[in-house]
């Protein structure tokens, strides 16, 4: 299992950086092809928790919502997607017999496409990010986008790591028992902590106000969380160990990505409430 994990990690590491390193419109093709596989694993979970719902739909609303970011951020595109993506889901159900297996249907589709297309807050937040200020430590590093990007994942991942290694020295307190039995309070307060202290250091080193990254990584921290327990309550559901096993050693696509589904909309609503009380300026 070991060896398993690290040959995946010494395949998919080099990849991830590139495609960071190339920057837009990489990172947003990356995101979406990312959006495709997690998209038919999550299908995959709600079929065996016995919701099944319109596959293609999901593999096609999922890219699309990615790819179509920038368009979404303007004249409703965003509504507009979310509206079309609930109506399809309902048209798509029609043909069922029994009404209460279209009704599931209806909405499993329309879960399904619209859980794993909060990816496109991705690259969203590249849209809104502020500008590293002249003089800050990670000036002149990479773009604004990329570095508050990477302030998302070394949140998250410092959120990850500590949640772990805390709560399994001094495992204390169930956490969500009933989701999660391996989850402890401990695991809980030392990731929080760590996220905290990592995002609002690194916002610093943007040039914005300490305050300002203690709140990001507060928010950052709580959402990660969420996206791994709401992921957990979905394999649950499904009685399934892992989402998939595209992933040798890790799993599928989703365990990967879990956090970042509800971290990214997280960070990107927190930006764009900072910017509106004068914290930050677009980049």
């Amino acid at each position: 299992m070991l060896r398993q994990r690290l040959l995946s990690a010494a395949i998919l590491a080099p990849v991830v950086v590139l495609v960071f390193l190339a920057g837009a419109p990489w990172i947003t093709l990356g995101v979406a092809i990312l959006a495709l596989l997690a998209s038919h694993e999550v299908f995959r979970l709600l079929a065996l928790a016995g919701l099944p719902g319109e596959r293609t739909i999901g593999l096609v609303a999922a890219p699309i919502a990615v790819l179509g970011i920038s368009a979404a951020a303007h004249d409703g595109a965003a509504l507009a997607f979310v509206a079309t993506v609930i109506i399809m889901s309902a048209i798509a159900a029609f043909p069922r017999s029994l009404a209460r297996d279209g009704f599931l249907a209806w909405t499993s589709t329309a879960f399904g496409a619209l859980y794993v297309s909060l990816l496109a807050f991705l690259p969203a937040i590249m849209e809104v990010a502020p500008a590293v200020a002249a003089g800050a430590p990670l000036e002149g590093f990479l773009d604004g986008g990329r570095v508050w990007l990477l302030v998302l994942v070394l949140t998250v991942w410092s959120y990850d790591t500590f949640a772990y290694l805390v709560g399994r020295a001094l495992k204390r307190g169930r956490f969500l028992g009933h989701i999660s039995p391996s989850k402890t309070w401990s695991g809980v307060i030392g990731g929080t902590v760590a996220a905290v202290i990592v995002c609002a250091l690194l916002v610093v080193a943007t040039g914005q106000p300490f305050l300002g990254g203690l709140f990001l990584g507060l928010l950052i921290a709580v959402a990660a969380q969420a996206g791994d327990v709401a992921e957990s309550l979905l394999k649950r559901a499904a009685g399934a160990k892992d989402s998939g096993s595209s992933i040798p050693g890790h799993g599928g696509i989703l365990d990967r990505i879990d956090s970042f589904l509800f971290a990214a909309p997280g960070m990107y609503a927190g930006l764009i409430l900072l910017a509106a009380i004068g914290v930050g300026r677009p980049a």
